[in-house]
């Protein structure tokens, strides 16, 4: 009989309450199955023997035989110090212990030989070895313990406590004896062998204690693969129950608002990738489910164009269709540029922000309810309860990542509802939900933070658009960039400058925006030069103001904060100058570089910096300056962040690895991906005979969150 693996971990030998309680609250281990998937960080290989004089001064752990010819006691400046002279056919070495002299110096036996191991330093022309590990030659051949010694994961608390890592290694080896070290097979027999992996039993046990790095790695990779492999079949499954049981409106005509738009109106030919991201959408719209699609595009690749197309079919079907943003500024850019298009298709077209007045809303609370209103763009105030639709077919969502899933979930229920005018109100069919960003996420991360998602890219820039040319300048070189400016501006260009900070912070000596402010106020002074000044402190309507008057180029500068991050088009503005540049994060310099290369002139990125720069910072603006593909970026950005940090503490819980790392094994996540896929395309609900541990262990998962706790 196979041990239960959800016992608590108080009753395996060895263990006991007290430490029960420790290893519960240092390592969250609660039971057996938690401390089989406590993976070593890192392993000692004690399966090679070194001579003395094959060693090199690389402060390695290496593993020696030899015999002690003699010992001696030192005085140092404080205390003494224990010498040993070890010796081996190749030559000599000192082996020096700080404390415990009198009792390791009655330990220790002459001309015997030892098997040591630790790390090694170079003084004075000898090697030594400070406390090593010694056992007698006799003692290590009869041990069984495994060549390569696992490193696990500990903390403070836990070694003051007395649970060293040879603690845990002793209440793992009980752990195997109590299970005999039989482990329920996770994986079908198809896949194991299509893959040549080994059972999980072995992986368990490989990973544990591994007699050679073959074995390890075969371990490491059947248990990766496992780990992605049920994260991607826990989403693609989560995708499939959505489109077999969500039921969408079905959209069965692409009519007349469609086709002459397409004909007569298109403002420029569509390139491959649009084409065929709406043909995607199309798809998705008349399939009787409803569409759940994430859109990716980098700045200025063309998605508002395939999103308004996208309405236009919903109001073929006779539905309504929204356009949700996260600022005030972004909608209204939104506004703005749709309802160019909508005018000329006799479309009704609404903005609704906080600032729109009270007789607005009004008007657009009914126009919505009786039908008279197609689109309506917005902020959260879309969001609030009064906002009634007449029958809304399509949501889009700009920006995702900045609306939390609660917000998502409200547009979700304002879809119309499935009764007639006179009977009481059934649920509503939710509205097709097609999310937007501009922020490039990495393909590994995609699969499987939105691997939920049906993906679209659009990857490729409209023709006619000239790649930005990036480069750094330190603040020494300010003369020179204002000269550029200069230039710039004789030739009817605008620029943006763009700083981190509002007010002085006092731990640091960046230059803040008013400062910055005026120093550009001297060197462009008016009335020869305009010059904007925008920040997240001005109210909305200044905001707006400044914003216009730079837009309709009023102004030559505009100087700002990150708020100008999203959405402000502005064909005319060339250059986008970024202060402290090492201050901004990857994907947030790419977002502003964004702002500028709209128009069909050349355009520039400076990005000014001090001399002081660590490691990070410079990989950051040395990616920025070689690269404009925002894909390429996200993926650097991933290295240098790690995937909780890029997506934000709502959906890093996703990412809780036990042993798989997203940067590292993008290939086993992308195997794991299309073996999932594959599964499920062949036996959805895992009833065939083959797919029977698959769907056990699917069901453990479920049932005991704590085997993994990333599935969600």
């Amino acid at each position: 009989m196979s041990i239960n693996l959800q016992t608590p971990i108080d009753y395996l030998k060895g263990v006991g309450p007290n430490r029960a309680d420790l290893l519960r609250k240092e390592l969250g281990i609660h039971t057996y199955q938690d401390l089989i998937n406590l993976f070593p960080n890192r392993y000692l290989d004690r399966t090679q023997y070194y001579k003395i004089n094959q060693l090199q001064r690389n402060n390695a752990e290496v593993q020696v035989i030899g015999e002690i010819i003699s010992i001696k006691e030192v005085t140092q400046k404080r205390g003494k110090r224990l010498v040993a002279t070890f010796k081996d056919d190749t030559g000599i070495m000192e082996l020096v212990w700080f404390r415990g002299q009198k009792w390791i110096r009655e330990s220790l036996k002459l001309k015997k030989p030892y098997v040591i191991f630790g790390k090694v330093n170079w003084f004075n022309g000898v090697f030594s070895m400070p406390h090593p590990d010694m056992e007698l030659m006799e003692e290590h051949e009869k041990n069984l313990r495994s060549a390569m010694q696992p490193i696990y994961p500990s903390t403070e608390k836990l070694s003051n406590m007395g649970i060293t890592n040879r603690v845990i290694n002793k209440i793992m080896q009980q752990l195997f004896l109590e299970t005999k070290g039989r482990f329920v097979e996770s994986l079908s027999e198809n896949i194991l062998v299509e893959l040549k992996l080994i059972s999980k039993s072995e992986a368990v046990f490989n990973i544990h204690f591994p007699k050679n790095q073959e074995q390890l790695s075969r371990a490491q990779f059947r248990l990766k693969f496992e780990e992605l492999f049920y994260i991607q079949l826990q989403l693609i499954l989560k995708n499939l129950i959505h489109k077999s049981k969500i039921k969408g409106l079905p959209f069965t005509q692409v009519g007349t608002y469609f086709n002459t738009f397409y004909k007569d109106h298109l403002p420029f030919e569509l390139t491959h990738a649009q084409k065929r991201v709406l043909k995607e959408i199309r798809q998705d719209l008349g399939s009787n489910a409803q569409m759940n699609r994430l859109l990716q595009g980098d700045v200025g690749s063309g998605k508002t164009i395939v999103a308004f197309m996208s309405m236009l079919m919903a109001l073929d079907n006779g539905f309504q269709a929204c356009l949700m943003a996260p600022t005030e500024i972004l909608s209204v850019q939104h506004y703005n540029g749709l309802q160019e298009l909508a005018n000329k298709l006799n479309i009704s077209i609404k903005l609704l922000t906080g600032s729109s007045n009270t007789s607005e809303r009004k008007e657009i609370h009914k126009s919505l309810e009786n039908g008279e209103l197609d689109i309506l763009i917005g902020t959260h105030a879309l969001l609030e309860d009064k906002v009634k639709f007449k029958n809304l077919g399509l949501a889009i969502i700009d920006e995702q990542h900045r609306f939390g899933v609660e917000q998502r979930s409200k547009l979700w229920h304002k879809g119309p509802s499935q009764s007639d005018q006179n009977e009481p109100k059934t649920s509503a069919t939710p509205p097709h939900i097609l999310v937007m960003t501009a922020t490039p996420i990495p393909r590994t991360l995609a699969m499987s933070v939105y691997g939920d998602l049906d993906i679209s890219v659009i990857d490729e820039l409209p023709p006619g658009r000239q790649a930005i040319k990036t480069v750094h300048r330190y603040d020494k070189n300010r003369l020179k960039v204002f000269r550029f400016i200069r230039d710039e501006i004789e030739k009817g260009r605008q620029i943006y400058i763009v700083y981190p900070l509002i007010q002085e912070s006092e731990k640091m000596d960046y230059k803040d925006l008013m400062d910055g402010y005026e120093s550009v106020v001297r060197d462009f002074p008016h009335p020869k030069y305009q010059i904007s000044i925008v920040h997240g402190q001005m109210k909305p309507a200044d905001k707006e103001f400044e914003m216009q008057r730079f837009i309709k180029g009023e102004t030559n500068i505009m100087v700002a904060t990150t708020v100008i991050e999203v959405g402000v088009n502005v064909p005319n503005a060339s250059v986008m100058i970024i202060e402290s540049a090492e201050r901004f994060g990857l994907s947030q310099l790419h977002q502003l570089r964004g702002r500028v290369g709209r128009g069909a002139e050349q355009s520039y990125c400076i990005l000014m910096t001090s001399h002081k720069l660590s490691n990070d910072s410079k990989k950051r603006i040395e990616t920025m300056c070689r690269t404009n593909d925002g894909f390429e970026i996200a993926e650097v950005d991933l290295n240098l962040r790690g995937p909780g940090d890029i997506m934000g503490t709502q959906q890093s819980g996703v990412l809780n690895l036990k042993i798989a790392d997203l940067l590292k094994d993008k290939d086993i996540l992308q195997s794991a991906r299309f073996y999932a896929k594959k599964v499920l395309q062949n036996d959805p609900r895992l009833v065939s005979p083959e797919n029977k541990t698959i769907l056990y262990t699917y069901q453990q998962l479920g049932k005991y969150k704590n085997i993994w706790n990333f599935i969600s």
